[in-house]
């Protein structure tokens, strides 16, 4: 179960929604419809990020498929979802700085036994539900047989929930290709959003 958040994580998640009001106050909707721009829609909509491409990778209801590839010092980790893909180097080599935020965050691997074991700094605040620039996530790919990979990620944000929380679930080896995902390709959804919005107004 997730647990509670945290009341900074509570303003920012209605802040999210557009519901929090300048003054601190939460009207339930009265304010904030998130059709000012095309900034205020979500990155699924912009086609920026999906919740099942990550990190972490939650299983959605299509395009759920992965590719893993390994060199001597790199992990790719290929999604099918918007065909995101991330680049991890497999040392020490020095992250980002906390002045450069990615959708992605940046991620380095290492090898604990058998299990490969992610970490991800340096998030965009708010890319993974409410979160805030203090999220960090530690995911865990461990190979159960030849044809199941128990992934499992925990998320630790003491600004955003009281206690970390982690979740976990097989993946099922395929061995059918994965498919390009062209997310801009005909996308009039935003365009069309936000016209509707301005013909509300007027």
């Amino acid at each position: 179960m997730i647990p509670a958040l945290t009341p900074d994580g509570a303003r920012r998640a209605l802040d999210k929604r557009g519901l929090w009001m300048a003054n601190g106050s939460y009207e339930g909707g009265a304010t904030g419809t998130g059709l000012d721009s095309y900034t205020d829609r979500p990155l699924q909509e912009r086609c920026l990020g999906w919740t099942v491409a990550g990190p972490p990778m939650i299983p959605g209801a299509y395009n759920n498929n992965v590719g893993i590839f390994q060199t001597a010092d790199q992990v790719v980790i290929l999604n099918e979802m918007v065909h995101d893909h991330r680049v991890i180097p497999l040392d020490a080599r020095p992250r980002v700085g906390d002045a450069i935020r990615l959708w992605m965050g940046s991620s380095r691997a290492r090898w604990d036994g058998d299990a490969l074991v992610v970490s991800t700094t340096n998030f965009r605040p708010m890319v993974f539900r409410s979160a805030s620039e203090k999220f960090t996530l530690t995911e865990t790919f461990t190979l159960v047989d030849a044809d199941t990979l128990m992934y499992e990620f925990t998320v630790n944000d003491p600004l955003t929930w009281v206690r970390p929380w982690t979740v976990q679930f097989p993946m099922t080896r395929s061995h059918d290709p994965i498919y390009e995902y062209a997310c801009h390709e005909g996308n009039y959804s935003l365009r069309n959003i936000l016209a509707a919005a301005r013909k509300a107004e007027r």
